[in-house]
C-alpha cells in the first residue's frame, strides 16, 4: 500500500530552527550587559579629560582631551584597573575598537572638500609632500637606524605625518598594533607636538626680525599646518602669531587630515601585498622544508577610513544644520576620548619602559625633518609655483 511522506521531519526541522531576531536580541542585550561596566568606566574618563582639556592653562599649551584622556587611562590602568579589568574588560575594548572607528567616521565632519580652495593646490601638494616624505622616513629609519619593530615605526610615522594621536588610532587597525605601540606613538606626538607649540612662533618672530626668509603670516600658517602634529598644537601655535595665521594653520592642517582616508586604504593595500608576498616565499620555503606555508594575506579595506570621506563630502554639500553639526562633533569627541582612555587602560607602564630611548629617537628625528624638511618643501613649492 501506498502512504505519503511523511511531513513530521519537516516540522521537526522548523520546530527546531532558530528565531534569528529573538537570538539576535538576546545575544545584544547580553553583550550590552557585559560592556556597560567598561564602557561607564572609559565614559567617566572621557568626561573628566573634555572637561580638563577646557581649562584655560592645557587649552593654551595645546594639549586636548584626547591626550588627557589617555594619561588618565594610563594612570587608572596602572594602578585600580587590576582589580576591575574582568568586569569592565569587554566595555574597555569595545571602546577602543568599535568607538573608536565610529569616532574616526564621524571625524569628517570637522572639514569639507571647500577646506582644499582656502589653501589652493599649493597647499595640498605640500601637505602630500610632507606626509608621504615622514612616512617613509619613519618607517627606513625606524627599522634601518633605530631597530625599531615595523609597527611602531609605522604609528609614529603616521602621527608625525598626519595628525597626531587621531592618526595613530585610526592606523592602529590597519597596522594591527598593540596597545603598548600605540601609546608610545601618541606619548611622541604629545612630547613633540608640544615643543611645537613654543618653537614655532620663536622661529617667526626671529625670522622676522633677521629677515633670513621671505615668510608671509599667511605662509607661516601653512607651514604651521602642514607640520605640526596634532590640531589643537596647530591651533596654539598659530594664534601665538596672529588669527590670520591661525586660521590658515587650521585649514592647512584639516586638509592634511582629510589625507588620513586615502593614507590608510593605501596603508592596507601595500601590507597586504607585503604579507602575500611573505606568504608565497613562505609556500616555496614550505615545499622545500615539508612545512605548512602561510596563508595568503588579503586586502583589508579599513571601511572606517571610507565611511571619514563620506562623511566629510556630506558635510561638504552643507545639507547638514548646524546644530547637529555642532552635536554630532561633541559626541565624535566623546568618542575618541573613550577610546584614547580604553588605550590608556590596557597599556602598562612596564611595556613602554621596555620600549627603551629608541621610539623617542625617532620621533625626535621626525620632529627635526617637519621643521627644516618640512620648510623646505613649503618654500620649494611655493618657489615651483611661482616660476
Amino acid at each position: 500500500m501506498h502512504t505519503a511522506p511523511s511531513s513530521a521531519p519537516v516540522a521537526t526541522s522548523f520546530a527546531h530552527a532558530p528565531v534569528p531576531l529573538a537570538r539576535w536580541s538576546a545575544a545584544l542585550a547580553h553583550s550590552l550587559r557585559q560592556a556597560l561596566p567598561g564602557l561607564a568606566l572609559t565614559g567617566a574618563l572621557a568626561f573628566a579629560s573634555i572637561h580638563l582639556g577646557e581649562l584655560a592653562w592645557f587649552a593654551s599649551h595645546g594639549i586636548s582631551a584626547l591626550t588627557l584622556a589617555i594619561v588618565l587611562g594610563m594612570l587608572v590602568g596602572n594602578t585600580v584597573y587590576a582589580r576591575m579589568g574582568a568586569v569592565a574588560g569587554a566595555g574597555v575594548n569595545l571602546s577602543k575598537v568599535r568607538l573608536l572607528r565610529l569616532g574616526i567616521v564621524l571625524y569628517g565632519l570637522r572639514l569639507t572638500f571647500q577646506d582644499i580652495g582656502h589653501v589652493g593646490w599649493a597647499g595640498v601638494a605640500i601637505d602630500a609632500a610632507v606626509l608621504g616624505s615622514t612616512f617613509a622616513l619613519a618607517c627606513f629609519l625606524g627599522t634601518r637606524v633605530f631597530g625599531l619593530d615595523r609597527r611602531t615605526a609605522m604609528l609614529i610615522g603616521a602621527g608625525s605625518s598626519i595628525c597626531g594621536a587621531a592618526a595613530v588610532m585610526a592606523a592602529e587597525p590597519v597596522v594591527r598594533g598593540r596597545a603598548e605601540q600605540v601609546t608610545v606613538a601618541v606619548a611622541t606626538v604629545v612630547v613633540f607636538g608640544t615643543v611645537s607649540i613654543f618653537l614655532y612662533p620663536l622661529l617667526y618672530q626671529f625670522n622676522a626680525q633677521h629677515h633670513l626668509i621671505d615668510l608671509s603670516a599667511q605662509a607661516y600658517g601653512v607651514f604651521a599646518g602642514s607640520t605640526i602634529h596634532e590640531v589643537a598644537q596647530v591651533v596654539a601655535a598659530g594664534r601665538a602669531v596672529g588669527e590670520a595665521s591661525a586660521d590658515t594653520a587650521v585649514i592647512a592642517k584639516m586638509v592634511r587630515v582629510m589625507m588620513l582616508a586615502p593614507f590608510l586604504v593605501i596603508l592596507s593595500a601595500w601590507l597586504s601585498r607585503d604579507a602575500a608576498a611573505h606568504g608565497r616565499q613562505g609556500a616555496a620555503d614550505g615545499a622545500e622544508g615539508g612545512g605548512s606555508a602561510p596563508q595568503r594575506g588579503g586586502i583589508a579595506i579599513p571601511w572606517f577610513a571610507l565611511g571619514f570621506v563620506a562623511v566629510a563630502g556630506l558635510h561638504s554639500l552643507n545639507v547638514l544644520p548646524a546644530a547637529a553639526v555642532a552635536h554630532l562633533t561633541e559626541i565624535d569627541t566623546v568618542l575618541l576620548a573613550m577610546a584614547m582612555a580604553g588605550l590608556g587602560l590596557t597599556t602598562h607602564v612596564s611595556a613602554i619602559r621596555r620600549a627603551g630611548i629608541r621610539p623617542l629617537a625617532l620621533a625626535a628625528t621626525l620632529f627635526v625633518w617637519l621643521v627644516c624638511g618640512g620648510l623646505a618643501i613649503n618654500l620649494g613649492v611655493g618657489w615651483l609655483l611661482q616660476g
